[in-house]
């Protein structure tokens, strides 16, 4: 009997993004459904109870949560093909302390950089500054994060490849001028089909941004 794989997910989110890459990379079939966060389905509910947040993968009926603990989920029970995490101990735990330090500080970061202004907006931006020169001097002269393997540190990351169109705009610097290294290495991601495929255009991301603010807007004004 074949698995049964669903994806609970929503189309510019950076952590689904991730699940679809990794699913792709594996050459896994699934069944995706897209999820209205402002009117969360049952299912999500159901199989999310704690956070109620996506990407949620339903493998034979058993939900797993949190994008990083997916991708690890995924490389364990297909671990016939491409690797995501490298087999030496050591190198296994750089990557996920590398793939920990992503989730923590760019998704929250860059938020405030695309939603704030003034002072906050530059701490914000300085801050993230600081992450992508961590992030570039941690790539090196590498192919990828990995040496010349692409694993679980690009899967983390390159999502937000589609971030930095409305990262610029908002935050009014250039990221290609600033970490040129890390902007080469997200175009090497973005030649592989399963990342081509998975992380959307940084214009039609740009554009969702642009639309949520404008509906978050009246709300943040009622609550002052």
């Amino acid at each position: 009997m074949a698995d049964e794989v669903i994806l609970l997910d929503f189309w510019p989110s950076p952590f689904g993004m991730r699940v679809r890459i990794a699913l792709a990379e594996k050459g896994i079939e699934y069944e995706g459904r897209e999820e209205d966060l402002s009117n969360k389905s049952p299912l999500l509910l159901k199989m999310n109870p704690v956070h109620k947040q996506i990407p949620v993968l339903i493998h034979n009926a058993k939900p797993i949560s949190e994008s990083l603990i997916i991708l690890q989920y995924i490389d364990e029970v297909w671990n016939q093909n491409h690797k995501l995490l490298p087999s030496d101990p050591y190198q296994r735990a750089n990557a996920r302390f590398w793939a920990d330090y992503i989730d923590k500080k760019i998704y929250s970061t860059g938020r405030l950089v695309c939603g704030t202004t003034g002072e906050v907006q530059e701490r914000a931006k300085n801050e993230l500054r600081e992450c992508f020169k961590l992030l570039e001097a941690e790539l090196g002269n590498n192919t990828f994060f990995g040496g010349d393997m692409f694993g679980l540190v690009d899967v983390a990351l390159i999502p937000f490849y589609s971030w930095f169109f409305s990262l610029e705009t908002a935050g009014n610097f250039s990221i290609a001028d600033e970490f040129p290294h890390l902007v080469a290495w997200a175009k090497r991601c973005m030649q592989r089909e399963s990342v081509a495929k998975s992380v959307p255009d940084q214009y039609k991301v740009y554009d969702f941004l642009l639309d949520l603010k404008t509906k978050l807007q009246p709300q943040l004004q009622q609550q002052h």
